[in-house]
């Protein structure tokens, strides 16, 4: 059984925007590039700093996250990273990396409150909220691991454990990080928050009108459907959501995603995408039919690869010319 880590009692230094940073101006940019743009892992490798410097800054502020980090790397080149943070609790991301593009799914919480039936993240609960620090270097340490630059990283899925929504002012403090100039300074086309449906929370992403995309893990048009799937969504109905999401599209123009898990039995009738499509009407909107993948213990099945193609084309025929490229999976 592997021991618990010995905490760090240092600051996080991922903690602090850019312009928060240690030092004057031209220090402050150093230290900033070490970590944004060079991807620094240690104080040590801050060459151009004087020594002294670094060593009262290693006393002072940590600048990793993470006690220790175990990959799991695929024949395809994606990884999965399983985070243990200084508490103990652990927390994990997937870097994917695609032609022309670099792309990492990381998480807002260690666990998840949801409860989503067919995710194995629910079957864990809830552990804790991750600070912005926690969430950013999920980026820091990927693109460190596989030997790139940080703003080698242009795309991020806020996807990953937990609900984002949730955990709100955090992430919208690592998201402003990613968007940073200064830090990541990212696109913020690239970047997408993935929610299960948190009204409040949507109006207030709108709000901040920060430019990122919306992802609505909606997985039926139906609320007694969607409660067998989702337990906790009986605080919300579907027209509350939909609701919020017609007014994040007003507020922003961005077209929306909605991430429909593709369940047999369940969610996969014909009426099912005929009301589906019925939601979306008079919005912009994508849709990601997703096979299931199964793991064990789960109480579901996936739909077969006809019924998908069968389900997207009866909503693209219900669809109109406000429904975008459906995506039926491979």
């Amino acid at each position: 059984m592997d021991s618990p880590p010995v905490a760090d009692p240092r600051s996080p230094i991922l903690g602090l925007s850019p312009q928060a940073l240690p030092g004057e101006g031209y220090r402050r940019g150093q230290i900033a590039g070490w970590l944004y743009s060079q991807g620094a892992r240690d104080w040590a490798e801050m060459t151009d700093l004087p020594k002294g410097l670094r060593q009262e800054l290693a006393q002072e502020y940590r600048v990793s996250e993470f006690a220790q980090v175990t990959p799991f790397v695929s024949q395809d080149g994606s990884v999965k990273y399983l985070y243990t943070l200084w508490d103990g609790q652990k927390t994990e991301a997937v870097y994917m990396p695609y032609a022309g593009r670099k792309t990492i799914c990381i998480s807002s919480m260690v666990g998840c409150p949801a409860a989503c039936t067919f995710c194995a993240t629910g079957k864990m609960g809830f552990g804790r909220n991750l600070t912005p620090a926690e969430i950013l270097d999920q980026i820091l340490f990927a693109a460190h691991h596989r030997r790139h630059s940080p703003r080698e990283i242009r795309n991020v899925v806020l996807m990953g454990m937990g609900e984002p929504l949730l955990n709100l002012n955090q992430v919208l403090e690592a998201i402003r990080r990613m968007l940073d100039p200064q830090a990541l300074a990212m696109s913020p086309r690239r970047i997408t928050l993935s929610t299960v449906g948190i009204p409040r929370g949507i109006y207030r992403l709108a709000e901040e009108d920060l430019g990122v995309r919306l992802a609505l893990s909606l997985h039926a048009p139906d609320d007694e459907t969607r409660q067998k799937i989702i337990p906790t969504a009986h605080r919300y109905s579907i027209a509350e959501i939909m609701e919020a999401v017609r007014h994040y599209y007003a507020k922003t123009k961005r077209r929306v995603t909605l991430e429909y898990t593709m369940l047999r039995g369940l969610n996969d009738h014909p009426w099912q995408a005929k009301a589906l499509a019925g939601l979306l009407t008079g919005l912009s909107a994508h849709v990601n039919l997703i096979p299931w993948n199964p793991w064990e213990g789960a109480p579901h099945q996936g739909t077969g690869r006809e019924k998908i193609l069968g389900f997207a084309a009866t909503l693209e025929r219900r669809g109109g010319p406000g429904l975008g490229a459906l995506e039926p999976g491979t």
